[in-house]
């Protein structure tokens, strides 16, 4: 009851700033997206959850990673074993960190051993927005969207004519060091982006003293510090003919070299390396008929090495296992207008996945195609989107899943939407094919696909220059794999999670004011023979709140975040309990040519101690300078 009170009046609070401030507040465009239908439209014709973080957004909270982007957005927990370039793990809606499907420009990452996006190995000063959509989305995508997609846009050369330069350096904490250099610019045909950049710093201790002693999965009680290294590089290239044909090619390598504490078993060093490549062409045959063909590759490189003890005796540098997993992709898409409001999207998708390993998996490579149909329509006041889509896996066969979205417009910007859709994930190579161990099974080739159903209800109103949107929604999920009292993995679970998820911004006193609020209950339901039914899914808070404020003064910025978590357990069984904890990062940036820019930021103000994951160590007060130079007609 206290959090249902807690969650009204931070919305009334904000809701009603932004009333009184509706008559002076400034007019903001609606972002146009494309991941919620896969076809471009404006996020408030989205009958769907969605956040967009755009590449000023990344300026003005000067991230150094995705975690301190994404982390306290709606519905999304980040979980990081230490600090850069760590393990990181994002649940979306309380589903499991394999449960979102994460896209970089169109193409599908992540290891397919784990079935995890690496979400550590992308370096923020590539990115030039994100889209975030909550609620499942296997209708149109496929596999692994329980939870929502986060599709992330690369930097796109720019059009205004010419060829510029840009720089940033960045020093700070744990003797961070980093920059970026790129060059970017194209007409109205034409358009180019090739940047490169790499950081270091030599870290923090990951693991905390007596980690080993506790079994909490920090291998070594290590008190050396754990050094961070990535070295990256983009390219993002297209060319729009006048009939509007358009070719666009992209490709992004990044390569992290990570320590941790470790065991001659587990290493304590990884190089990790993340590559993609795709090209897109779309073209229309007819005024109506619009063509998309799309094709790229995804690889996910691993290799695992052990570099000494605890007592400083260090051997030659000896890899102790690679993991290299390849994804294929390709897609057909057909965009039909069917009349003004009115629009079909009928295609096909194709993916293959392999892995090479050191470890000797019982099979190398599955196969999926799948087919999806979706029609969007406005009648009057009511929007209506109906999506489906049949998935043929080599590996367990067939699997539909459907989407259904209701939208309502009344007055004053106010609307109201429902929905319900299905969804599934894939089990991934370590589930159906690891090797025995010491001739005990590790695999189980029978698993059947972890499948969900979910529905929500929300209500939103924009306005000039406020908004707010309120979502609630129930997902269950079916067929958990976990691992039974023989540690073999078997479909063995289930999950329910209950959410109510609030957000509002607005201006107010000159400042501009973002809050998200996120009240759930991810629980496991598994019945009788479940040892965990009744427990709240591990490293899951079921209250999270973030507040941002920015204030403009001429060409000096100045701006705030703070961000609250509740108390989680790290463990299925909920014998490991994390302590809730909150942390305020402060920032100032100063512009003084229209090219030049000098920010700063002071980040967990307050040096508090807490963990996302048991034992693993978080960062105190850390601050980060960085000196950027970016020609005003690039910004």
């Amino acid at each position: 009851m206290k959090r249902t009170l807690l969650a009204v009046a931070l919305l009334g609070c904000l809701t009603t700033s932004a009333a009184s401030l509706a008559a002076q507040a400034n007019t903001t465009l609606d972002p146009v997206i494309v991941t919620a239908t896969r076809t471009a439209i404006s996020a408030d014709d989205a009958l769907s959850s969605v956040t967009v973080i755009t590449r000023a957004d990344i300026q003005r909270l000067q991230p150094v990673s995705l975690v301190d982007l994404l982390q306290g957005l709606p519905g999304i927990t980040i979980t990081q074993a230490g600090g850069l370039g760590e393990q990181t793990s994002l649940f979306m809606r309380g589903t499991n960190s394999t449960h979102t499907l994460v896209l970089v420009d169109g193409i599908r990452i992540g290891s397919v051993t784990a079935g995890l996006p690496a979400l550590e190995q992308i370096p923020v000063n590539e990115i030039q927005r994100i889209e975030i959509v909550r609620g499942p989305r296997s209708s149109l995508y496929g596999a692994d969207a329980i939870g929502g997609v986060i599709q992330i846009f690369t930097r796109h050369g720019s059009q205004h004519g010419g060829l510029t330069p840009s720089l940033s350096v960045t020093t700070g904490s744990h003797g961070l060091a980093g920059s970026q250099v790129g060059l970017s610019g194209g007409d109205r045909h034409a358009w180019l982006n090739l940047s490169l950049g790499g950081e270091y710093t030599h870290g923090f201790p990951s693991c905390r003293m007596g980690a080993a002693e506790a079994g909490a999965g920090c291998f070594a009680d290590d008190p050396r510090n754990d050094a961070y290294r990535n070295w990256n590089g983009l390219l993002d290239a297209g060319y729009r003919w006048d009939n509007g044909t358009e070719l666009a090619v992209t490709g992004l390598r990044s390569r992290n070299d990570v320590e941790y504490g470790g065991t001659p078993y587990g290493g304590n060093r990884a190089i990790n390396e993340q590559q993609l490549a795709g090209a897109r062409l779309s073209f229309s045959p007819l005024e109506p008929w619009k063509v998309t063909l799309s094709a790229g590759q995804s690889r996910d490189l691993a290799s695992t090495f052990y570099q000494g003890t605890y007592y400083g005796t260090y051997y030659p540098l000896t890899p102790t296992g690679f993991y290299n997993s390849r994804r294929n992709q390709a897609s057909w898409q057909n965009d039909i207008r069917l009349g003004a409001d009115q629009l079909l999207t009928a295609g096909v998708d194709y993916r293959q996945e392999h892995i090479s390993s050191s470890t000797g998996y019982l099979a190398s490579q599955i196969d999926d195609t799948g087919s999806f149909l979706q029609y969007q329509g406005s009648f009057g006041r009511n929007e209506l989107q109906l999506s489906a889509r049949h998935d043929h896996n080599g590996q367990f066969g067939g699997h539909d899943t459907g989407a259904v979205a209701w939208g309502y417009h009344f007055d004053h910007g106010l609307r109201l939407m429902a929905s319900y859709g299905s969804a599934f994930h894939a089990p991934t190579f370590n589930d159906l094919y690891y090797p025995p161990y010491y001739g005990i099974p590790s695999a189980n080739p029978h698993l059947k696909p972890e499948t969900s159903r979910s529905a929500e209800l929300g209500l939103s109103q924009q306005g000039q220059g406020w908004n707010w949107a309120l979502n609630a929604y129930q997902t269950r999920i079916h067929d958990l794999i976990a691992l039974n009292s023989s540690y073999y993995p078997e479909n063995i679970s289930r999950a329910r999670i209950r959410g109510l998820e609030a957000q509002a911004g607005t201006r107010l006193a000159h400042w501009n004011v973002h809050g998200y609020l996120t009240l759930m209950r991810p629980q496991d339901v598994g019945g009788a023979d479940d040892p965990n039914n009744g427990n709240l899914l591990a490293r899951r808070p079921e209250k999270t709140l973030r507040v941002d404020a920015d204030r403009q003064f001429g060409a000096f910025g100045v701006g705030a975040t703070f961000y609250a978590a509740g108390m989680r357990y790290d463990d299925a069984a909920n014998q490991h309990r994390l302590g809730g904890y909150a942390t305020t990062d402060l920032r100032a940036s100063y512009a003084f040519t229209a090219d030049w820019t000098l920010s700063a930021r002071l980040a967990n103000v307050f040096d508090r101690r807490y963990a996302t994951a048991w034992y693993f160590n978080q960062p105190g007060r850390s601050w980060f300078l960085t000196l950027r130079y970016s020609p005003a007609t690039h910004h």
